[in-house]
């Protein structure tokens, strides 16, 4: 039997997303180390806790923008409604 003994990292790149790399090898370009080494069990048990979300952080400031003009929208909307109302 092939027993793994490398150690590995975990990286992640600028739109979060995660992966292991060999601890030996220098990362591809637009990864960083998350900080945790070891197995490559422990590495993916350690991605399995952090990421969580698995849409890139583009995706999610996107999101997160399009909620905030839906919300400012609603906001304005009332209150043009009651302006009409007491006017």
């Amino acid at each position: 039997m092939n027993v793994d003994t490398q150690t590995y990292l975990v990286v992640l790149n600028d739109e979060e997303q995660y992966s292991i790399w060999w601890a030996d090898r220098a990362l591809p370009a637009g990864w960083h180390r998350e900080g945790f080494s070891g197995s490559k069990e422990e590495c993916l048990a350690r991605i399995g806790e952090v990421w969580t979300d698995m849409r890139p952080l583009s995706l999610r400031l996107r999101m997160a923008e399009a909620a905030a003009g839906t919300a400012a929208g609603t906001v304005a909307a009332g209150a043009v409604a009651t302006e009409t109302v007491a006017g």
